[in-house]
């Protein structure tokens, strides 16, 4: 049966893909959340600051915190490649690495982001660096202009994707315009204009 997901995250989309079912985002401070970078993302992101955060939660099941992490020069959607950011992820349930990869990849064909042969290269890459995760992991993915992106899990290194388009259709997930959370969206972009 074809069935079309109206979904957000990776994580959430690892889920839907095995349930079937529509995601919906409601938004508020996630609890026990820090407004002070994690040593390991000011090395990435000089004087790096909370631009926003918010829950994702799928009918009703929390599935994670995330959060938007910007430098000095913030995130402006109208040049999403031009600074530096991380978005970090706090999950709130048990989820498999390679349904995530998968999950992910749909989501950027979703979106109609790359090629074909580009989304199969990324799901592939994915699939080999995205861990499995547990309650209270932290995974957070770095963005890197012109260079790719790089992932930790719980502050300590999985590795990159150095790959610029890869890295630009994967965090579009939750930045682009066409996210299927609009409101997560705006609540990670709240405070996220150049300082």
């Amino acid at each position: 049966m074809k069935r079309r997901l109206f979904l957000h995250g990776a994580a959430a989309l690892a889920l839907a893909g095995t349930l079937g079912f529509r995601v919906c985002a409601a938004i508020a401070a996630p609890g026990g959340s820090s407004t002070a970078a994690a040593p390991y993302l000011t090395t990435e992101i000089p004087q790096a600051q909370l631009a926003g955060s918010g829950p994702f939660r799928y009918f009703g099941m929390h599935i994670y915190d995330a959060q938007l992490w910007v430098g000095a020069g913030g995130y402006r959607p109208g040049a999403p490649r031009a600074t530096p950011f991380a978005l970090e992820l706090r999950y709130a349930r048990a989820l498999n690495g390679r349904k995530i990869a998968g999950a992910s990849a749909d989501e950027i064909k979703t979106l109609g982001i790359g090629t074909a042969a580009q989304r199969a290269d990324w799901l592939v890459r994915m699939e080999k660096l995205f861990p499995d995760v547990q309650e209270g992991t932290r995974i957070t993915g770095v963005f890197l202009p012109a260079h790719g992106a790089r992932f930790y899990r719980d502050g300590k290194s999985l590795g990159e994707i150095a790959d610029p388009e890869f890295a630009a259709a994967f965090f579009a997930i939750w930045l682009d315009p066409k996210t299927t959370a609009p409101a997560l969206r705006s609540a990670l972009l709240a405070d996220a204009a150049p300082r």
